[in-house]
């Protein structure tokens, strides 16, 4: 591995504890406008907090100021939308884009057991021969086939996958044995963190996962449909990388919950003195 893709992945994952905390933002480019993401304006608050935003070329182009000093993981692949056939998916942006967006990484997801895996998978071979022309690391998402159960012998499969065609990283979803997940995996998987649940129950499986193996959470709905969101970027990351239990990182997320409101009321009611 060349100067280039260690120094690249060093701004993913942090060089202290070899883990990161992602933030998911690239919902819209198959859902459209999402919950959280209606105006991008809502993550400008969150992207300080995060190792590494995950992200489409167009949010980043228009949405994302450039002086921001988290790393950045660029979706490389689309075409289909919610209303479509996911699997369908292509490689839509270019190694040259990707390094004229100073992109730490780049990402796409391969579907296997749906009906293109085969396409999916090859995509990610040609994005890897691509990339590493450049020192760019590869993220590879197992996104799941509609008839497909997410347990630990079909996320084995999708992650070792994924890694024998060259993915510098997986990322997938949290299951039960889920380290059995991990041991079958030679390169660091995170987890993503799915459709919102209670803070709580996120900030569980985020623990258990780094008890298991993981290497960090890639996570979206969760976080930014949160009604705290920073609270829960700092909670995510005491557990990841501090080691903290999810009752204590709770109580970090609660904290910094009554910080915020506390600072709303403050303004509040300087704005009715004037």
């Amino acid at each position: 591995m060349d100067f280039g893709m260690k120094n690249r992945l060093s701004r993913i994952f942090s060089p202290k504890t070899g883990k990161t905390v992602m933030l998911a933002v690239d919902h819209g480019y198959f859902q459209g406008p999402t919950t959280g993401l209606k105006d991008m304006k809502n993550i400008t608050p969150l992207i300080p907090h995060a190792d590494c935003l995950f992200v489409t070329r167009g949010i980043l182009r228009n949405s994302i100021d450039p002086r921001i000093g988290t790393s950045v993981c660029l979706r490389v692949s689309g075409g289909p939308s919610i209303l479509g056939e996911l699997s369908h998916e292509d490689i839509t942006t270019s190694m040259e884009e990707a390094l004229r967006l100073n992109a730490s990484g780049v990402g796409m997801s391969i579907f296997v057991g749906a009906k293109n895996e085969d396409r999916t998978i090859a995509n990610l071979g040609r994005l890897v021969n691509e990339a590493e022309r450049y020192g760019m690391p590869v993220l590879a998402i197992t996104a799941v086939g509609k008839e497909m159960v997410r347990d630990a012998r079909y996320l084995a499969l999708a992650c070792r996958i994924a890694a024998e065609i060259g993915a510098h990283f997986v990322k997938t979803y949290y299951c039960d044995d889920f380290h059995k997940v991990v041991e079958g995996c030679p390169v660091p998987i995170v987890i993503a963190g799915g459709k919102k649940i209670p803070e709580m129950d996120a900030l569980l499986m985020t623990e258990n996962a780094i008890k298991a193996g993981a290497k960090g959470v890639d996570m979206g709905r969760n976080i930014f449909q949160s009604d705290n969101p920073v609270g829960m970027l700092k909670a995510a990351k005491a557990i990841v990388h501090r080691g903290a239990s999810a009752k204590e990182a709770f109580e970090i997320y609660k904290g910094s919950k009554k910080s915020a409101t506390a600072e709303i009321e403050r303004v509040d009611e300087s704005m009715e003195k004037v």
